[in-house]
């Protein structure tokens, strides 16, 4: 399986970029966000790979981040989405706004994308919305927490959707938690008790 390319852009077309590596031409189809922020012919470039093989068939998709492979991955496996679709939604929205839209459940934002309707985007924001990493969803509800304290955060949050409470519930509580317990926060066990305080 081929998981990165690191070559030329050596042409392009509608939907897709020729990567020159070592003088092998490989095609890469890509969503239009992608394609329009790549390097000019003979630039160098190095695109994340997704690779999909069919018995009939061999793709690579390229994206510029390994997190925009991720949502690729997420959106695929959702029922009535396809390679199409997934680039469609990937062109319109950043990995930022799709991590934003699936959050908050906002299925309008997610249907802007060309040839998504309003069923197929309510399915994804259901389908997905528990299955955003914790550091990407706390980063989507505005909050920025990096080292330390973002990995408790993280794992404090994973702890109280485990337990059984809404992912957007219990990251409020625990921003509100974080908020009252100042240099305290740094402890899982501070933080989860006094969210617990915060929904109870």
């Amino acid at each position: 399986m081929i998981g990165r390319l690191r070559g030329r852009v050596d042409g392009r077309g509608d939907g897709w970029v020729l990567i020159d590596v070592g003088g092998v031409g490989y095609m890469v189809e890509g969503s239009a966000r992608m394609l329009d922020n790549l390097p000019g012919d003979g630039e160098a470039v190095s695109l994340a790979i997704e690779t999909y093989v069919r018995e009939d068939q061999l793709r690579l998709f390229g994206f510029a981040s390994e997190e925009e492979r991720s949502w690729f991955r997420l959106l695929m496996g959702v029922q009535g989405v396809g390679a199409k679709v997934a680039l469609a939604i990937q062109g319109v929205l950043s990995a930022d706004d799709l991590t934003q839209a699936v959050a908050a459940e906002d299925k309008a934002m997610v249907a802007r994308a060309p040839g998504v309707g309003p069923k197929v985007a309510q399915r994804i924001v259901q389908e997905l919305k528990d299955k955003i990493p914790e550091a990407q969803f706390i980063a989507a509800a505005g909050h920025k927490v990096d080292g330390e304290g973002g990995k408790v955060l993280e794992e404090a949050l994973s702890a109280l959707t485990n337990l059984g409470y809404q992912r957007v519930q219990a990251n409020q509580a625990l921003m509100a938690a974080r908020g009252k317990l100042g240099d305290e926060a740094g402890s899982i066990e501070a933080l989860i008790k006094q969210a617990l305080k915060e929904m109870a």
